[in-house]
């Protein structure tokens, strides 16, 4: 057989039947249950204005930097394909009026995402996130809700091994003075740290935690922390959000290096992690954002929100073939004749909600149920040479003649 000529993209991938059956039912418990919370659908275009994730986003975070997929269209104007999806829907709520509407404004989305990194497994430069967003609400109930959300959909699913990490970052006021803080003592360590660490020193602090260069690891694991350093306000919230979890039965881990990797973040941030994923262990997570919008043009609005990673759901759930439906019915034909009447029948069928299958392929009588038998149909109804119509039972091998007038009333049993 001749070999394809043509490959996906490197980081890119096929989704294959298999995988789509299991993609379907991680995004249909998601959207089931965070409709059941009062969450609506809203879906932004795949690409936006560059300006938007750098103003949004943050100009010194890799995404922006390193990970962006940028191009100029034919006006002359730089767009990117969206890394993330959160800056994309505070504009669509901005230009489209919704701070009119009664606040908070609750949202979910899902869809295809890019980032130019290296290809790994979890890791895809074309990779598929569902998320939420609450914009409008300060409150610590907010914070717990969106949590408790993620966390229902991963138990929901039977993701193993969930652990969820939480954290704070303070209000950007009371996070002030500790920046200065971690500054001077990275600057008081800079020789140990690894050379993208000490170029950030200015820009982005907070990112040395996430570090993997070990001369970095063992500075930060001294470093002072903003836990320890969050005002009577930002701690107060915290301390709400916690008593809410721990009120709703929601473990948790309290992580004092825990950083997000865009700048938007403010007060509440939270990672659930799989531990059965290795490197890429992180499945969903987010936080609050407080000051996006703002950002962008807009008043000073709260909001909280979080993504979570279709693949690395999968990846997890350890289920690379979803088993395929069974079909309702299969239609075997004696001859030629027998086929034309099979597929206005089949029609028929479907029509009256039965899942119903013909062949395709020009196959013998005992070839097509073989095939029937392959593909799972619990019966198959044939059509036989002088018009009759025997009815067989798959798993019970049991067959009987059925009149035409029997056929939708005996497959609808």
């Amino acid at each position: 057989m001749a070999r394809p000529t043509h490959h996906a993209p490197r980081g890119t991938f096929d989704v294959l039947p298999s995988e789509k059956r299991l993609r379907r039912r991680v995004e249909l418990v998601a959207m089931t249950i965070l409709g059941r919370a009062g969450y609506e659908p809203i879906a932004t275009p795949i690409f936006e204005e560059t300006d938007l994730f750098e103003r949004g986003v943050g100009r010194s975070t890799d995404i922006v930097q390193k990970e962006m997929f940028t191009f100029e269209d034919k006006g002359g104007r730089s767009l990117t394909l969206r890394p993330e999806g959160t800056a994309p829907i505070c504009r669509a709520y901005l230009e489209n009026g919704m701070h009119k509407l009664a606040q908070p404004v609750k949202l979910y989305y899902r869809g295809p995402f890019f980032r130019h990194e290296r290809p790994q497994a979890g890791r895809f430069r074309q990779f598929h996130q569902f998320g939420l967003e609450t914009i409008g609400s300060d409150s610590p109930l907010a914070d717990a809700e969106a949590i408790i959300l993620l966390a229902d959909i991963l138990a929901e699913l039977g993701v193993p091994g969930v652990k969820l990490r939480l954290g704070s970052l303070g209000s950007p006021g009371s996070r002030a003075s500790y920046l200065a803080e971690l500054k001077a003592y990275l600057r008081a360590n800079e020789a140990d740290l690894s050379k993208e660490v000490r170029e950030r020193i200015e820009l982005n602090p907070l990112r040395a935690f996430d570090a993997d260069d070990e001369g970095t690891r063992g500075v930060m694991a001294k470093a002072p922390t903003l836990l320890e350093r969050l005002d009577t306000e930002d701690a107060g919230h915290f301390a709400q959000v916690r008593s809410l979890l721990e009120a709703d039965g929601i473990p948790y881990e309290i992580d004092p290096t825990l950083v997000r990797g865009l700048d938007y973040y403010t007060r509440t941030i939270f990672s659930f992690v799989c531990s059965d994923l290795g490197a890429q262990s992180e499945i969903g997570g987010g936080g609050r954002y407080d000051g996006l919008i703002e950002q962008l043009g807009g008043p000073p609005t709260p909001a909280v929100g979080w993504a979570a990673g279709i693949e690395r759901i999968m990846l997890a759930l350890a289920e690379d073939e979803a088993p395929a439906r069974a079909r309702d019915v299969f239609l075997a034909a004696a001859d030629d004749d027998q086929r034309t009447r099979a597929l206005a029948l089949a029609n028929e069928l479907r029509h009256a909600g039965l899942s119903t299958e013909v062949d395709l392929a020009g196959r013998g009588l005992k070839g097509q149920l073989k095939h029937a038998d392959r593909i799972g149909a619990r019966r198959v109804l044939i059509l036989e040479a002088d018009g009759s119509l025997q009815l067989r039972d798959m798993e019970t091998g049991d067959q009987r003649q059925v009149g035409p007038g029997e056929v939708l009333d005996e497959l609808s049993r």
